[in-house]
């Protein structure tokens, strides 16, 4: 009887230490898919965070400098939904591997740049990755927090990003003020180095991460349901370019700050991306709609607070905060509904919505260095409220009046 009982308890301590050991391998995977995106992240943003230093080298106004930040959009917007598409049936772990080889590859490059022309052909190799990378690593990220919990998976794979705005962008940024913003690429590429060996360590080679046929994809891409989720992320994400991309000019000339405070607010606003990615998260998993409209309807408030008394120091910081809180948490949202709308490709719709965001990117960049040439630095937050504000309205008169997702979105959220 005693031996049975021992044996017992010695099967259940063998189950027991093996399901830890899961456990810690698990973790293990998701830190590196973040530690990628973290690299991603901190190699995006401290662009615009060095964006006076490399106008300046380059003898070219702010304005026309955003042209190598625009680059990098276009980069995630083509090389997203193509990169996907031609690497379809390539396992998911093998294809996280070559992208960011290239992503360091494209960095290098942006460090040895000798004109702007050269470097935004460089950042634009830098953005190809971006895209598929985050849309395969969602994909892994499902595989281990298991179905029904989509959004908390891309918001795994996001936190990475979230944590460069805290720590990646400002340290670039405070590096390449010191050093040169030359050295703000190599430390990125460095980074990426890094990042590699542990995808390649704590990935598991399995074939559960095995592509599919490239037809099941394509059909994504017919339907008008993911085509308007996309309209609704470029027009209402880009607020948050609109104001991050000028950061430094906001910080240094309207609110005559030291050069030294960018970093501060840079850290600021990613604090308030990482909360706010945390709680969309959530809400994404468990509303079909909340994380958008409430993210959306917050941000319109606080860039109207932000356009109104910006030169402030205590209104701009709070408000960068609170633009990046807001925005951020819609964003899973937008990745459960696409994935909602079509189930059978999931990692391109995490690679779509990566595009839109970049389209985000270069849109709200734009549109703020448009009004800034006639109406000062401020205004690029005007322009940010009326991108959002466009984006609100067409999630409310495209997909919020649309049919509840098909069964695909059931089975996809159903607790299993």
């Amino acid at each position: 009887m005693f031996e049975k009982a021992y044996a017992a308890q010695c099967a259940a301590c063998e189950n027991c230490a093996k399901a830890e050991l899961a456990r810690r391998r698990h973790n293990l995977a998701l830190f590196s898919l973040a530690l990628g995106t973290f690299c991603i992240g901190t190699s995006e943003f401290a662009s615009m965070g060095i964006l006076q230093l490399f106008s300046a080298s380059f003898g070219v106004g702010i304005p026309t400098a955003t042209h190598a930040i625009t680059a990098y959009a276009v980069g995630v917007v083509i090389g997203g939904p193509v990169v996907t598409l031609a690497a379809a049936r390539m396992n998911r772990r093998t294809l996280l591997l070559a992208l960011i080889g290239l992503f360091v590859a494209g960095n290098l490059l942006s460090a040895m740049a000798p004109t702007l022309e050269a470097m935004a052909a460089a950042r634009f190799v830098s953005g190809i990755p971006q895209g598929a990378y985050f849309g395969a690593g969602a994909v892994v990220a499902s595989h281990f927090v298991g179905k029904g919990q989509g959004g908390k998976a891309f918001a795994l794979v996001m936190t990475g990003l979230t944590i460069a705005t805290i720590f990646g962008s400002p340290l670039a940024t405070l590096l390449g003020q010191q050093l040169g913003w030359r050295q703000t690429y190599v430390a990125v590429a460095a980074a990426g180095g890094l990042s590699w060996l542990a995808l390649w360590a704590w990935v598991p080679r399995t074939d559960e991460l095995r592509g599919g046929p490239v037809g099941q994809e394509l059909v994504a891409l017919g339907r008008r349901s993911v085509w308007a989720m996309m309209v609704v992320a470029a027009l209402g994400v880009a607020s948050i370019f609109a104001v991050y991309t000028f950061i430094g000019p906001l910080v240094t000339d309207v609110n005559r700050l030291s050069a030294s405070t960018v970093p501060i607010a840079l850290g600021i606003f990613g604090i308030g991306m990482t909360v706010g990615n945390l709680i969309g998260g959530r809400l994404a998993d468990r509303f079909e709609s909340l994380g958008l409209f409430c993210g959306f309807g917050l941000a319109l408030i606080v860039l109207a607070v932000l356009g109104w008394q910006g030169e402030n120091p205590w209104v701009l910081m709070g408000a960068l905060f609170g633009v990046g809180a807001a925005i951020m948490a819609a964003i899973p949202t937008i990745q459960v509904r696409l994935t909602a709308f079509a189930p059978e490709a999931p990692t391109l719709m995490g690679a779509m919505n990566l595009a839109a965001l970049n389209v985000a990117n270069a849109l709200g960049a734009w549109a703020g260095s448009l009004v800034i040439a006639s109406h000062g630095l401020l205004s690029c937050v005007w322009a940010g409220f009326a991108l959002t504000l466009a984006g609100l309205l067409a999630y409310v008169i495209t997909v919020g009046r649309s049919a509840r997702p098909d069964r695909g979105y059931r089975a996809m959220t159903a607790p299993q």
